[in-house]
């Protein structure tokens, strides 16, 4: 099952998949993940149609340049890349449990080594630049991997994390001429969509990661990520005011 915002796109996606595998089966849900009421709907149309979930890939991200709020208030990167992924993951967590042995898969980047967290502006209203902004919430993505792994533990439901490289698809293309500019170079040195799933895919599927928990990849392999990344009154912390954000009530121990 895949995840879009736009039919058309998702019907197009679905139609190359299903020539590519022979797979007819595969299926597609909308949601735009920036609104939290979207994400809550997709989790309860997604637990109401299948019985199991064995894999949760969360993959959806952004980068805007300009500060810009979504529905809920929030700021937009901020939101898409790490509250969708927290909100969503902890919607389906039960499932992830009960269909265990399970795994959990997060695309961050290595842009998270530029970044530390500023917990007095989260959302950037007294100082914002969109690439900072973009860098803090990929190192929020591996401090809530490193928090969920280590809440995991012995579940039979491990999570990870990963950075794809630089990849060539239209990411970041609606910041106008810097946008512009993004696409221009990535065309010319960033690798193929198909070259940036590969460590998705194998920690989504390889089983020599299958008990592998709580852990960062580069190229199908496990390296360490950055200090502010392993700092755990960070990754609490974030914890505490994503929770608190998406109006959830769970504290980790």
């Amino acid at each position: 099952m895949i995840v879009g915002r736009n039919q058309a796109r998702c019907d197009n996606a679905l139609s190359l998949i299903r020539a590519a595998t022979g797979n007819a089966q595969v299926e597609a849900l909308l949601a735009d993940l920036s609104s939290q009421r979207q994400i809550r709907e997709l989790a309860r149309q997604f637990l109401e149609r299948y019985p199991r979930l064995d894999v949760l890939v969360n993959n959806a991200g952004g980068v805007w340049f300009q500060r810009e709020r979504t529905v809920d208030g929030l700021e937009m990167t901020f939101a898409v890349n790490h509250l969708g992924y927290f909100l969503l993951t902890q919607l389906l967590l039960d499932a992830l449990r009960a269909s265990a042995p399970a795994r959990i898969v997060n695309v961050s980047s290595e842009a998270h080594r530029r970044a530390t967290l500023d917990f007095d502006d989260l959302m950037g209203e007294r100082s914002y630049r969109g690439w900072r902004t973009y860098c803090r919430s990929k190192l929020a993505n591996l401090l809530f991997t490193y928090e969920l792994a280590r809440q995991l533990e012995g579940s039979g439901v491990t999570v990870n994390a990963l950075h794809p490289g630089w990849v060539a698809t239209g990411f970041g293309s609606r910041n106008g001429w810097r946008g512009s500019a993004l696409q221009l170079a990535a065309r010319c040195f960033a690798i193929s969509a198909e070259a940036g799933a590969r460590t998705i895919i194998y920690l989504a599927s390889a089983p020599e990661v299958a008990g592998v928990n709580g852990r960062y990849f580069i190229r199908e392999r496990a390296v360490a990520s950055s200090a502010a990344s392993y700092d755990q009154p960070s990754a609490k912390r974030l914890w505490q005011v994503s929770q608190e954000l998406t109006q959830l009530s769970a504290v980790p121990q």
